[in-house]
């Protein structure tokens, strides 16, 4: 059996951030290898600064990295790989990018995205660097399965329904998401890394 390399998860909130209830929350309180990335202002995001944000965090990982991102951070991730005129240092961060697990991408058509991140959108639809999933909520008010589908299209993505779980956050109930970490563990694995465990019981 060949070695499998171990990455790092760098945990991307949308605006506001992931509070304490928040499953990416408790994903990374639970990872030995977790990080979660620290734009200046989580409110009123400005895509320079979250771009030097993701850029500052994989540094900081200094390894291989599966970004988990959420919400307004999934078109984050595609401004974020398709930025014109790339160096050789964001040619070394997207190397370090073994894959995405994207959840509840926003349309910034939809009535209820906020005004505050108008600059995310519309996001670059041309095929990402680096595998990725899309995960999708039947009823999340922020973007239909059918942009989640039109998205992953565009990226070069999976794309996986999850049932009827709103904004696929805190306020849906979800707890830990057990169905998403386990997802996640699919993904990875159809990325030959190895994942970090997660020390909650049972999981």
């Amino acid at each position: 059996m060949s070695h499998l390399q171990t990455v790092r998860l760098l945990m991307l909130p949308g605006i506001g951030n992931s509070g304490p209830e928040h499953w990416q929350t408790r994903w990374a309180s639970r990872q030995e290898h977790g990080r979660r990335f620290q734009p200046a202002d989580w409110d009123r995001p400005n895509l320079a600064d979250w771009l030097q944000a993701l850029d500052a965090a994989i540094d900081e990982c200094g390894a291989p990295v599966v970004l988990v991102a959420h919400s307004l951070s999934c078109l984050l991730v595609a401004h974020w790989a398709s930025r014109p005129g790339i160096g050789e240092d964001i040619q070394h961060r997207i190397a370090q990018v073994r894959g995405a697990f994207l959840v509840a991408v926003p349309d910034p058509g939809a009535p209820a995205f906020p005004g505050e991140a108008s600059e995310f959108g519309p996001p670059p639809t041309e095929p990402l660097p680096f595998p990725a999933l899309v995960v999708a909520s039947s009823d999340d008010p922020y973007g239909s399965p059918e942009h989640a589908r039109r998205m992953a299209m565009g990226w070069a993505a999976g794309c996986v329904e999850v049932g009827a779980l709103g904004h696929i956050n805190a306020a849906s109930g979800v707890g830990y998401w057990d169905t998403g970490w386990h997802l996640l563990q699919a993904f990875g694995a159809g990325l030959r890394v190895q994942m970090p465990a997660s020390n909650r019981p049972g999981a």
